[in-house]
């Protein structure tokens, strides 16, 4: 099934994906990206990806994506996991019909970015090669996951700079970015001129936002016991939606926006869907504005 540009969607977890995809396509959900964390665990994914696509044929929805998210390089069992979850996806992404998968690119624990570059590029140049041979795209996310550019324990895909690295090792056009304005806000990085630089490579989008508490800022620091930030669900946070949408169309890009949950600090538990639901109404809203659909 063709994905409408702009698809607004959402991101969702196990074990009933199937389920998910008809109850929330009820409610208005567009797409969705099916999410595993680390470690595809005892999931057949080939019966899931079956009945998933068929929720999406019967609902009218689309899978943009696949995602699992841990650590490739961290040079344990759960890294091994991670990577055989990677391959596996890359391998069954047709069966869902899906193009894309979606993940952290790793890192060696606790060393500056630079020294991952050469482990990142033995792993990652198998996945590529695996990708293109199935018609999959991989997309890497943009999260910091606590990480700074000389430390940090996930993933080294936090920004331009490491990008530039990235992309420089491994030239490849079905390699590119799974980007949010959220993690960048939280490096205090304004997302809008960062993604128009970057727009092209941007595979996948999470609808994920954050606020920013600059007189937190102004007055305590960054590393004081006042808490500055705070990740919040599109519609709720900082950015400018419209004006991410119209970068994006203009760089060409006709994937999907899926909301990223389970971060808002008043929309969570209870409220979750509501959240996601008034995120969704904002996106679309948005996207009309741009696009002139509703």
């Amino acid at each position: 099934m063709g994905m409408r540009p702009f698809a607004i969607g959402t991101v969702i977890k196990g074990p009933d994906f199937a389920g998910q995809v008809r109850a929330l396509a009820s409610l208005g959900f567009e797409s969705f990206q099916v999410f595993f964390w680390q470690t595809l665990g005892s999931v057949s994914l080939r019966e899931q990806g079956q009945a998933v696509r068929r929720a999406a044929e019967e609902t009218g929805t689309t899978i943009s994506s696949l995602g699992i998210y841990g650590n490739v390089l961290g040079g344990d069992a759960m890294a091994g996991e991670t990577l055989r979850g990677f391959e596996t996806l890359i391998d069954e992404a047709g069966t869902f019909g899906a193009g894309i998968v979606g993940g952290f690119a790793g890192r060696v624990p606790d060393r500056p970015i630079e020294e991952s570059i050469g482990p990142w590029k033995s792993v990652f140049g198998q996945l590529v090669r695996r990708a293109a041979d199935k018609g999959v795209r991989l997309a890497l996310e943009n999260c910091r996951m606590g990480g700074t550019w000389k430390r940090g324990s996930w993933n080294i895909a936090i920004g331009p700079d490491a990008w530039k690295l990235i992309f420089d090792a491994l030239p490849s056009d079905i390699l590119g970015l799974e980007w949010e304005p959220c993690h960048q806000l939280l490096c205090l990085a304004d997302p809008l001129p960062q993604l128009e630089e970057w727009a092209p490579r941007v595979f996948h989008v999470h609808g994920k936002d954050a606020n920013i508490d600059w007189k937190v800022i102004r007055d305590h620091g960054l590393f004081g016991t006042a808490e500055w930030h705070v990740q919040r669900t599109a519609g709720f946070g900082d950015s400018d939606w419209k004006a991410i949408m119209r970068i994006l169309h203009h760089a060409g890009y006709t994937g999907a926006i899926d909301i990223e949950g389970w971060n808002d600090p008043v929309y969570r538990g209870d409220r979750e869907l509501e959240g996601q639901v008034a995120g969704m109404k904002h996106l679309k809203t948005c996207r009309q504005a741009v696009l002139g659909e509703s």
